[in-house]
């Protein structure tokens, strides 16, 4: 299976809502075969299942709570368990739909949490859609920003085995931490510009993963960033490891197949 699964991305975006058929079109003709669409909120998840629907067998829902709330885009916050509470009925309703819980995680950027009982209330919420992902038998998305060591270290405690770390910005020494647990991790187009360098250099392929998070963390900043720009990820890894781009698309798809199971069930080629 020659192409690309971009394994988190924000495809419900409202900067994709004018021209979202564009936008699956040019991926698919990059080579992109999925999309893993996370989501952060309850308010989005219907949006994401409509998506995968209209896109079927390309767009794979990924439904969670986002450990920073960015209703108020002028007053985000840490996530709270009432949060979660409005996202379980809907988990429950798509659970056969849904290729993993997320994006879920950890978030200690002090402008969003800047005391114990924040960052205990997140670590609160992502423990409890840990708990859902066993009993679904699903892997997590997890966002880990300012909190990479303490996100591996409770995942690793709480028994997760199937975790994609998206867009890791801890130390590479914490990275081989999760490494060592199994641990997937994927890298987006903005490592042309990012201290990602480093991680990749250290990084075993067999734990690399693409993402392109759109429509963040493009190759230009403040430029929308769109599926299609996978092969940018792909082709600076393939650079950084002295690797054939063949390889490195080759094996990013088998893990992300081997991270996401449901996607071999799912994925049109």
């Amino acid at each position: 299976m020659q192409g690309y699964i971009d394994c988190h991305c924000h495809i419900s975006s409202r900067d994709f809502d004018d021209d979202i058929d564009d936008v699956i079109a040019q991926s698919k003709k990059a080579g992109v075969l999925a999309l893993v669409a996370v989501a952060e909120h309850a308010g989005e998840f219907e949006k994401i299942i409509q998506l995968s629907q209209r896109f079927s067998g390309f767009v794979m829902p990924c439904l969670g709570v986002h450990p920073v709330q960015e209703q108020d885009p002028a007053n985000p916050r840490g996530a709270v368990p009432e949060d979660l509470d409005a996202a379980l009925p809907l988990i429950e309703k798509y659970k056969e739909h849904i290729v993993a819980i997320g994006e879920v995680g950890l978030d200690f950027t002090p402008r969003f949490v800047n005391t114990d009982a924040g960052k205990e209330l997140q670590r609160h919420v992502l423990i409890r859609q840990a708990e859902i992902a066993k009993q679904l038998n699903l892997p997590l998305n997890v966002h880990s920003r300012s909190a990479g060591r303490p996100t591996i270290h409770l995942l690793k405690e709480l028994g997760v085995e199937n975790v994609l770390l998206h867009a890791f910005d801890g130390k590479p020494s914490v990275a081989m931490e999760g490494v060592r647990a199994g641990y997937f991790f994927s890298i987006p187009p903005s490592i042309v510009r990012s201290e990602q360098q480093k991680l990749v250099k250290q990084l075993p392929l067999e734990n690399i993963c693409l993402e392109t998070d759109s429509p963040a963390l493009g190759p230009e900043k403040q430029v929308r960033n769109e599926p299609r720009n996978i092969t940018v990820s792909a082709e600076y890894i393939a650079r950084i490891k002295g690797v054939d781009l063949e390889k490195v698309i080759e094996v990013t798809t088998q893990n992300a197949l081997r991270l996401f199971p449901r996607l071999k069930t799912f994925i049109k080629v």
